[in-house]
């Protein structure tokens, strides 16, 4: 949608360089016409997108009171909060389901406090315990779980072939109810050769995987990791909806999906630096590592 936009912003913009010069030579009357035509075509143009933004971003009053966060307070070098993180280690079943080449650690070359109020997850190209790369994946299982809400961060990603950083959540059931029965919500993940896009998507039963329900969210001007974002859903009863910096781009009903609509019990954090997978394919010669993921804050909301 933004691509398209900006297309039209530059016609504009080349429209009236060119009303400007041909105003110096035509007469009043082919003038008269030309402004009628370019009039037009402006007021076409704010009608269409007006009328697109208002389909998405016309929502019901929404009031949250803070109930879970981290603003990663603490000396340099130091491990995330255990009161409300934990590790996953190794390389899970199969690269962890998607063929991903990392080692998750918990090292704090992997992952640490900057000091600053920064959390940092960094994939480095190394040779451990026989994978090729290292990284950290942290969780809330166990220790933070929650059914509806806002549920934010603030966050600037790393890029390059094959790097691929996630803020999303799994069922907390899932030892019970096996992935994607447990659902799946990915509030963000990238793939670091399109650092400009980003994705939302939710996965479940008859649609996950390749064949996740998704939708890409693009900057028509900067990139996701040189500054910093703030990426949220909003989740009630029968709905996800996705923001990019508070702009909604995505709303998602069980009417969209198709299979069960298993988004109706607690979900808990998860976050992330992978390296290679079915998601973004593998890293290049030319793929700057290591590669680090900063976290300014997570925010988790209820809705008063």
């Amino acid at each position: 949608m933004y691509i398209s936009i900006g297309n039209i912003i530059n016609t504009k913009s080349q429209v009236l360089i060119v009303k400007k010069r041909i105003m110096i030579s035509i007469n009043i009357k082919s003038r008269t016409s030309f402004l009628k035509i370019v009039s037009f075509s402006m007021v076409l143009f704010f009608l269409l997108s007006s009328c697109e933004k208002e389909a998405v971003q016309t929502l019901p009053e929404r009031e949250w009171t803070l109930v879970w966060s981290d603003d990663f307070n603490g000396a340099a070098g130091a491990s995330p909060d255990n009161t409300k993180w934990s590790f996953d280690i190794g390389t899970g079943n199969n690269g962890w389901g998607n063929a991903e080449l990392q080692y998750y650690t918990s090292r704090s070359s992997n992952v640490q406090l900057d000091g600053t109020g920064k959390l940092v997850i960094t994939a480095r190209s190394e040779s451990f315990s026989g994978a090729g790369f290292t990284s950290a994946r942290i969780k809330t299982k166990d220790l933070y779980a929650q059914a509806y809400g806002r549920f934010e961060a603030r966050i600037k990603t790393p890029s390059g072939p094959g790097v691929w950083p996630a803020f999303w959540m799994l069922g907390s059931n899932i030892d019970a109810t096996p992935w994607p029965q447990c659902g799946e919500i990915d509030i963000m993940e990238q793939r670091g050769q399109q650092p400009s896009i980003t994705y939302g998507s939710v996965h479940g039963p008859g649609y996950s995987g390749g064949n996740a329900k998704t939708k890409a969210y693009g900057l028509t001007n900067g990139r996701f990791d040189t500054d910093y974002h703030i990426y949220a859903i909003e989740w009630g009863e029968g709905y996800i909806d996705y923001f990019v910096d508070d702009f909604l781009y995505q709303r998602i009903t069980p009417e969209d999906v198709t299979g069960q609509w298993v988004y109706d019990h607690p979900f808990f954090i998860i976050l992330n630096v992978a390296v290679g997978g079915n998601f973004v394919g593998f890293p290049t010669s030319g793929t700057p590592f290591p590669q680090s993921m900063y976290v300014d804050y997570v925010k988790v909301f209820k809705q008063k």
